[in-house]
């Protein structure tokens, strides 16, 4: 059930995008637009998406005390 109207303003590259897919379709602009929507990752995964890469990156030295790491962070920022 639709509850919600929302008004957007598009730019005509977007809008002729947009068009072209509900086409391609057979459907509504508003139905390309709510799947869209509907594609966009929830918080849960998110955060699993940023636990795998953690978990997928490549080793690295850590230095043992953390105020070198403090040290490290702002000589970078």
């Amino acid at each position: 059930m639709v509850d919600h109207r929302v008004q957007i303003l598009l730019d005509d590259e977007r809008y002729k995008k947009v068009v072209r897919e509900a086409e391609r379709r057979g459907t509504s602009i508003a139905a390309v637009i709510r799947d869209a929507i509907d594609r966009l990752p929830t918080d849960l995964e998110a955060r699993r998406a940023a636990i795998a890469a953690i978990l997928a990156a490549e080793p690295m030295p850590v230095p043992q005390d953390p105020a070198d790491l403090r040290r490290e962070r702002g000589a970078r920022a």
